[in-house]
């Protein structure tokens, strides 16, 4: 296995009190498997990535219990220059703000080519000549004459594939994209994700895609594992999920997808908000929300239910909701 994140926990503490943002997740990713990550902001997803690049701000947040197994290593237990190392090498990420995420006073070329003349000792010349084959690999046109242009001088999509360049610089085993479409426009989303797609066939990589859209992954993942106030409540492969979700939450987000064949009709939503995570209710943290809530659901916390060998649910009623209750 590549990465096995075990019973992950994470805290923020503040001066209003202690936020869980993560609350006992596992999951796993192997060489070549694409997991996606779905969820409300502040379910956790970013946390629970930032825990496992070692790029948490602490403090406030802190890592309270839990193992990030990373080729059999747990990242936990290494010194923090052994983390840097990994770093970059083995694992990536991309980040979800490009314009942030870059240096706004240095070139695009060299800052991808940093990573080779700090990673691979290269002379400054062959970075900026590997920058050029990054840029055109992940297809920025006039890749040559443009590797001195400074991040603000790219559209939105074409920074988010500087990123991805970046990420896939080192050629890493694991990389994780937090949210990587995220404000751009339905066909560029779409191109960025294909060309995901495809590196990530290319080089045999695990890939992680935090995002809070399913129509993004559909066609792109392998499994999913959907996070709500900290902890999954439904893992399973892609193609069951979709087929016939085994969690409230999971159908109220599926339903949630404009659809051409509702043309018309109102939209679904989830009633209510996201829990208080320094407030979380007792039992199931959805509750609240659930149009199957029982008395039982507001008492005992669902463990994460065998509904077949690939696949779980946090859900008291996973039978019921996998025959389509209705809302």
């Amino acid at each position: 296995m590549l990465l096995e994140v075990r019973d992950l926990h994470v805290e923020f503490r503040t001066r209003d009190g202690v936020a869980k943002a993560v609350n006992g997740v596992s999951y796993a990713v192997d060489e070549g498997e694409t997991l996606a990550v779905l969820g409300e902001s502040g379910s956790g997803k970013s946390v629970t990535a930032q825990a496992v690049m070692g790029i948490l701000d602490t403090p406030p947040g802190r890592i309270t219990g839990g193992q990030i197994l990373f080729e059999g290593r747990d990242l936990l237990r290494l010194k923090e220059e052994e983390r840097r190392r990994i770093r970059g090498a083995d694992m990536a990420m991309i980040f979800q703000d490009a314009l942030s995420a870059l240096n706004p006073v240095v070139s695009v070329g060299d800052q991808l080519g940093e990573m080779f003349v700090v990673h691979r000792g290269m002379s400054k010349k062959d970075a900026r000549a590997r920058a050029v084959e990054l840029m055109e690999r992940v297809r920025i046109p006039g890749a040559a004459q443009r590797v001195r242009d400074y991040p603000h001088q790219f559209s939105g999509g074409m920074r988010q594939r500087i990123m991805i360049a970046m990420a896939l610089a080192l050629e890493p085993a694991l990389v994780i994209a937090d949210e990587p479409t995220t404000a751009l426009d339905v066909t560029v989303q779409a191109q960025v994700m294909d060309l995901l797609a495809e590196l990530q066939r290319e080089y045999r990589m695990g890939l992680i895609l935090i995002t809070h859209d399913l129509g993004v992954v559909a066609d792109v993942a392998d499994r999913i594992a959907v996070m709500y106030a900290g902890r999954i409540v439904e893992s399973a492969p892609v193609r069951d999920l979709y087929k016939a979700p085994a969690h409230p939450y999971t159908r109220g987000l599926l339903d949630s997808i404009p659809r051409l064949d509702q043309k018309g009709q109102e939209l679904y939503a989830i009633k209510g908000l996201p829990p208080n995570l320094m407030n979380i209710p007792p039992g199931c943290a959805f509750h609240p929300r659930c149009p199957m809530a029982q008395d039982v659901c507001r008492t005992d916390e669902p463990a994460l239910y065998a509904v077949s060998p690939a696949r779980g649910s946090a859900c008291h009623f996973w039978r019921e909701c996998l025959h389509g209750p209705e809302q």
